[in-house]
């Protein structure tokens, strides 16, 4: 059963309505999973979405923060959540394809902007949720599982526009590359996207603040999609679709996309 899947942090669904609907009739993938959609799963408007053919939902939600959704044309199961770090947001939703493979939607805290616990919080609560995630999966092992979102973290020195100038910078400081490598090691977990995009400069997200983020291009990849072993090697055509960046009121991340022959 080949399905193509994006994840996108489209930072308030309600909001973005629009350019979810413009993004399933353009890009018409399988699968979508959204992050940071900011609302209670009953107020997600979903009728658009259905008429498109999105008849199939699994999410998580919250008002006005955090949320999680799993948007299919195939049918799939509720998977359960986890509430990593236990901080009772809405972050994480699994769903179970009919074939058994599992798709896990995570969005990883950004953590502030202060890369030190004892000075930040929200620092600590990202690296904790990490922890959890790396505990988590270390004792499920994972097999035929799919895990996407936005994970806050640009990994490799090519994930960023100056891997110099961003070595203190929130989102790659080497203690959340570690704890981000832990977690998808304690899973076994394939990074889809650099599997089939192995060179280069890749970004996934450009920020608000740029007055021009084209021309300036100072991005990070932030958004990933892995897979377990056992179904990696099926994982082809992986994109990250740039031009979304420039639409109307857009979110500052862009989908990621991969396509599985499973």
């Amino acid at each position: 059963m080949p399905f193509t899947l994006a994840t996108w942090n489209i930072n308030s669904v309600r909001l973005r309505e629009g350019l979810v609907a413009r993004l399933m009739q353009e890009e018409t993938p399988d699968i979508l999973c959204l992050q940071e959609c900011k609302s209670p799963v009953e107020k997600i408007p979903l009728d658009q979405f259905r008429a498109l053919g999105y008849g199939h939902i699994v999410a998580r939600g919250q008002k006005g923060y955090n949320g999680v959704a799993i948007l299919s044309k195939l049918p799939l199961q509720d998977a359960g959540s986890m509430d990593f770090a236990a901080m009772g947001h809405a972050r994480h939703v699994a769903a179970r394809l009919e074939n058994g493979v599992v798709i896990h939607n995570c969005y990883v805290p950004a953590g502030g902007d202060i890369p030190d616990r004892t000075q930040n919080e929200k620092f600590g609560q990202k690296l904790d949720f990490l922890t959890h995630m790396r505990d988590h999966f270390h004792a499920e092992r994972p097999t035929r599982s799919i895990l996407v979102g936005d994970l806050n973290i640009a990994p490799r020195e090519d994930d960023v526009w100056s891997h110099k100038q961003l070595l203190k910078i929130v989102s790659h400081t080497p203690i959340e590359v570690e704890h981000l490598a832990q977690a998808q090691d304690a899973g076994a977990w394939v990074d889809v996207t650099r599997q089939d995009i192995p060179q280069g400069l890749l970004y996934s997200w450009w920020s608000y603040r740029s007055a021009d983020w084209d021309a300036a291009d100072k991005g990070r990849r932030l958004d990933h999609v892995w897979a377990t072993p056992d179904i990696a090697t099926a994982a082809h055509g992986s994109r990250i679709l740039r031009p979304c960046r420039g639409w109307e009121q857009p979110s500052d991340h862009v989908p990621v996309f991969a396509t599985f022959d499973l």
